[in-house]
């Protein structure tokens, strides 16, 4: 799913819906089906041009995670390991402290 995913329901795929007592809806299958929502899937609901109901699919967290990852690689110099310098502080800090 991708990120800015956006979806407005139009004259031509209308489909009618009905709003609970605790304002929850039902997103009708052929749509879910058609925009890859799964069940827990989070929604973004915004009020767009003339009162429009817009829906963003938002990213789940393993998702974001993916997208996330590796971000930022192309700034370190070739050579450089953030990690295993982290790693080897640590490890100097627990001799200093008597810890190993």
């Amino acid at each position: 799913m991708f990120l800015d995913t956006l979806f407005v329901l139009d004259y031509n795929m209308a489909m009618i819906t009905t709003v609970t007592g605790k304002n929850q809806i039902t997103i009708p299958a052929k749509l879910a089906r058609k925009l890859g929502i799964q069940p827990g899937q989070r929604i973004d609901w915004s009020i767009g041009e003339k009162g429009v109901l817009n829906g963003r699919i938002l990213p789940s967290r393993s998702e974001l995670a993916q997208q996330a990852s590796g971000m930022g690689r192309h700034w370190l110099e070739p050579g450089v390991d953030p990690i295993a310098d982290l790693i080897e502080d640590r490890v100097n800090d627990d001799k200093e402290e008597g810890l190993t």
